[in-house]
């Protein structure tokens, strides 16, 4: 019997062992240019599902127009060969990814590079499409002149309109340069020379950019919420503020005399701060997935950068330093905030606690003041009791004494009693102690039931 080894697989062995090779770069050689796209769909509007949906059919819609079959709608990568341009498409969680690449038969100057982008192959039908989407758009000319580092450089201040530069030598093998600015054109621009890197080092490095630029832009989404959350934060706090000193003012109160009245104040506090943490948490729900998303986020910009293994060009501030000036202070709003909404959600939490434990107190003392006043009802109605339980004794003794007068005077007339009134005068001590002893055997009983 042959063993048919695949069929001794896991269901999920296969696809969890081709998602390491689920994302290939592109194969690169300068010169080379490259245009990059990041499509984003606010998640607030539709749900997740829908957005991956959206993506292939805008990706479909781009296949349809050159006449190719588009991917699978469970796809999350796609590359084609189009011809005149490469594409290589890959679909995240929030976003989508559409980079084109055109190989150049000869080497431009950089400035005449960027006005024969592979955008301008693109209809502009598919373009208008996007608008509204477009988070991220990037050029990146792969240039393989030679010269000198800085005439290099100074030729490059017109290209990029004569904004501060960021620059490095990354890869040993490679110059980058950029200024993360987005240009009158509506696209970043990144210019990569090679100076001596090796096969598909290109690629990879290409790669390496374009998600530092993306992600940093999807990072840098959790600034507007952390701007929003500030007012509405501040808000709650003086609210929580003023609940504590109300709380303080009638707990001196409560304090002095349990009443009703501080029974109802303290459940109008309680009430309202319960509002209060219904809208922390509406404010969490509404923030903490963007804020959790930013510092992924974040953590794979500092991981790129890091890939880069940058060496410093002389007078020109590296792409981690210009990182760390730019886009370090803003996730730092972002955690501040984070950290603010969780501690103001713990804050109004713990008064909560306490504020139901001192109405939970103030019940108590309550019931406290019930049970004594049941109590001293009590011990009078058993004084009452008691003052008619003589009463008692008197009646039943009556109305026994009086049976044995009838039985007396019905002995008198057979002869049996000579003197019925002595008789009964004699038995009427011993009833009413036998009445009286009765009482107490029963109370007795009673009580032990």
């Amino acid at each position: 019997m042959t063993i048919t080894y695949s069929s001794l697989n896991h269901a999920l062995r296969v696809p969890l062992a081709a998602e390491i090779h689920s994302r290939p770069f592109l194969k690169l050689e300068a010169p080379e240019l490259v245009s990059h796209f990041a499509v984003y769909r606010d998640s607030d509007e539709v749900t997740l599902s829908s957005i991956a949906a959206e993506q292939h059919a805008t990706l479909a819609a781009l296949c349809t127009h050159f006449g190719v079959t588009p991917p699978m709608l469970e796809s999350k990568y796609f590359y084609y060969d189009f011809g005149h341009f490469r594409l290589k498409w890959e679909c995240h969680t929030e976003f989508a990814t559409y980079t084109f690449a055109e190989r150049l038969e000869r080497t431009l100057p950089v400035a005449e590079a960027f006005s024969a982008m592979p955008v301008l192959q693109l209809p502009e039908e598919w373009l208008l499409s996007l608008r509204g989407k477009i988070i991220v758009a990037a050029h990146v000319v792969l240039d393989d002149s030679g010269g000198r580092t800085e005439a290099f450089a100074q030729g490059l201040q017109r290209v990029f309109e004569g904004n501060v530069l960021a620059g490095s030598y990354v890869m040993q093998g490679g110059e980058l340069w950029t200024d993360f600015a987005i240009q009158a054109d509506g696209f970043s621009r990144f210019v990569i020379r090679d100076v001596g890197m090796r096969a598909l080092q290109a690629g990879r490095l290409v790669q390496r950019v374009l998600e530092i630029e993306t992600y940093r832009m999807m990072a840098l989404l959790g600034l507007p919420y952390a701007h929003r959350a500030a007012p509405a934060l501040n808000a709650i706090e003086n609210e929580l503020v003023a609940l504590a000193g109300a709380m303080v003012e009638t707990d001196d109160a409560a304090s002095a005399e349990l009443s009703e009245q501080s029974g109802v104040s303290e459940r109008a506090l309680l009430d309202q701060i319960t509002r209060l943490a219904a809208r922390i948490e509406k404010l969490s729900l509404d923030n903490s997935y963007r804020f959790s998303a930013s510092k992924a986020y974040v953590r794979l910009v500092h991981a790129r950068i890091e890939e880069l293994r940058e060496v410093r060009i002389e007078g020109i501030p590296m792409v981690e330093e210009f990182m760390d000036r730019r886009l370090t202070p803003a996730m730092n709003t972002c955690d501040a905030m984070a950290s603010r909404q969780e501690a103001l959600a713990q804050r109004i939490a713990n008064s909560n606690d306490l504020l139901r434990t001192r109405v939970g107190i103030v019940q108590e003392a309550q019931n406290r003041q019930i049970l004594q006043s049941m109590n001293a009802r009590a011990a009078q109605q058993l004084h009452l009791q008691q003052a008619v339980e003589g009463l008692s004794v008197a009646a039943i003794s009556y109305y026994v004494i009086g049976l044995f007068s009838y039985t007396g005077k019905a002995a008198k007339v057979f002869g049996l009693i000579v003197n019925t009134d002595a008789v009964v005068g004699i038995l009427v001590p011993f009833v009413a102690a036998g009445v009286w002893l009765g009482l107490r055997r029963m109370h007795q009983r009673v009580h032990n039931v």
